[in-house]
């Protein structure tokens, strides 16, 4: 843990104005300093920077804070890691309680493992650029696929020598540990020898969230039978490739800042939609969809749109990857490209403007998309079609959003042209039998033991819970028809219920009352 008295020094010493100066172009505006806000989009500066008090505020978005805070809110980091960058910016030396050893050579062991990751970062950068090979073979291959100097050297692109050795006897030169060379997977170790995991390929670094190198893919250029196309870095305890999305490092302040992130599925796609303006955008590196990196996208924002080059197998495939991704509370979109095209070809094939204008245009809703996916190819079938209503019933079941939920049961029941008190009722059969399949959660507290409500308004909340509690009990699954200034939406007692107290923010006061709230019904 960080001594407050070197958390004071940091807050002291790091000036909010030089801070935010990195981050976003201020100017001058009498005492404080102005500029257009980093967290939002907009047009003119509602971004003020106040030096003689340390502090910032958006008069747009609302955000505000000190120096660490905006650090925080900026990188989307800790508390203690916004702490430690602004003392590593301004060569503060942090005072921290003691540690076990056991956690000193953890840590240590980490950080040798960046080193050498970075080390071999530069190595195959270095030898792109400047051997022969690299220029003959490697910068031969990337100006076929469009990349300009610039992008190869945003991107930290490299090449592998082809050599058995040549990267691991390198290294050990420039006195880098061996165990780290092994356990970062750059050097495997067989029959006590050591060869190097990447030869002759093309290389693309993988970078966390803060741009620190974690892995490496790489790409063979030859045909040849007996070696893997591609070929990645194991796991370590730097890299976990269920966590991480190739480009996330560039893409998390486009990302903020158009509210939404683009994915797709390989390294060049990425790159071709960055080249082409289109920065907002990352890739699960061909590794299935998980709910880490799900987990990742939503702390930049909350809506994703998925980019489909028309494979209808690939599309299916990808199906449970975006059932995830709304089983997380995120929105997701569909973009389909022309046959023949993917993310990379397209954006190679048209103008940054068009590009633009295409994946605008052509972003569906992605519920409605599987809807209609689906239909084309059942519509005739009736076994066919009793499936796909299942398919997407399950699909709709999985959304946390009560109001949502009812929103794609409607549209779906008109696309399906089925009465939408059945998909309703399937949907809630779906959902209980996901409650009830669930281990039974014990009230924590006696039922003699509930604390007796002892003045008027004590008492008047304790009989509205009271009340609450026997709604949801007796009437949970009752179909309410709720008119809106648009159109009637139909959704059930439970669902409404829930969405009325999560969103007025109310919470049951009474332990008991909450715990048979939480229990039978927050299925979330």
């Amino acid at each position: 843990m960080i001594l407050k008295s070197s958390i004071d020094k940091v807050i002291e010493i790091a000036r909010i104005d030089e801070v935010v100066a990195d981050y976003v172009s201020l100017k001058k505006r009498g005492s404080n300093l102005m500029g257009l806000c980093p967290f939002h989009n907009e047009k003119s500066p509602s971004f003020t920077v106040s030096p003689a008090k340390g502090f910032y505020k958006c008069f747009g978005c609302g955000k505000a804070g000190d120096s660490i805070r905006f650090v925080m809110d900026y990188e989307h980091v800790s508390y203690p890691d916004a702490i430690r960058q602004l003392a590593k910016k301004y060569q503060i030396e942090l005072e921290e309680t003691t540690v076990t050893d056991t956690e000193k050579l953890a840590e240590t062991a980490r950080e040798n493992m960046f080193t050498v990751t970075a080390f071999a970062q530069k190595f195959y950068h270095q030898y792109l650029l400047d051997s022969e090979a690299g220029k003959a073979v490697a910068q031969t291959y990337f100006a076929e696929r469009g990349f300009t100097d610039a992008t190869i050297k945003k991107f930290q692109l490299g090449f592998a020598p082809e050599g058995w050795q040549q990267f691991t006897q390198e290294a050990l030169q420039q006195q880098y540990s061996l165990p780290y060379l092994i356990s970062t997977g750059l050097t495997i170790e067989k029959e006590g020898k050591h060869y190097d995991r990447f030869r002759d390929r093309v290389i693309f670094p993988i970078h966390n969230v803060t741009g620190r190198t974690i892995g490496f893919g790489a790409r063979y250029l030859k045909p040849q039978t007996n070696a893997p196309k591609y070929l990645n870095s194991p796991e370590s305890d730097i890299y976990n490739k269920s966590k991480v999305l190739y480009g996330i490092h560039h893409a998390k302040k486009s990302i903020i800042q158009n509210d939404n992130c683009y994915l797709c599925e390989g390294y060049t796609d990425v790159i071709s939609l960055s080249q082409a303006g289109i920065e907002n955008v990352v890739a699960s590196s061909g590794t299935s969809l998980t709910v880490d990196q799900i987990k990742l996208i939503s702390r930049f924002t909350k809506n994703i749109t998925v980019l489909y080059d028309g494979d209808a197998a690939g599309i299916k495939a990808s199906m449970r990857g975006i059932d995830l991704i709304l089983q997380e509370g995120l929105n997701v979109r569909v973009v389909l490209f022309p046959d023949g095209d993917d993310p990379d070809s397209f954006a190679k094939r048209v103008t940054t403007e068009t590009l633009q204008t295409y994946l605008n245009a052509e972003a569906k809703d992605f519920m409605l998309f599987k809807t209609s996916l689906l239909l084309a190819e059942n519509n005739n079938d009736p076994i066919g079609k009793a499936k796909l209503i299942r398919n997407i019933v399950e699909t709709i079941a999985i959304i946390p959003d009560a109001i949502i939920r009812s929103t794609y049961t409607k549209q779906c029941a008109t696309l399906m042209d089925m009465a939408e008190a059945i998909l309703i009722q399937e949907v809630n059969s779906i959902r209980r039998k996901t409650v009830t399949s669930q281990p039974a959660v014990e009230l924590e507290i006696p039922i003699e033991e509930i604390i007796k409500p002892e003045t008027t308004i004590q008492r008047n909340r304790y009989f509205e819970e009271e009340e609450a509690i026997r709604l949801l009990l007796n009437y949970a699954y009752h179909i309410l028809q709720i008119a809106t200034e648009t159109e009637t939406v139909s959704i059930t007692v439970k669902d409404f219920m829930i969405a009325e107290l999560e969103q007025d923010g109310i919470k049951f006061e009474n332990e008991i009352f909450a715990q048979i709230f939480a229990n039978l019904y927050i299925e979330e």
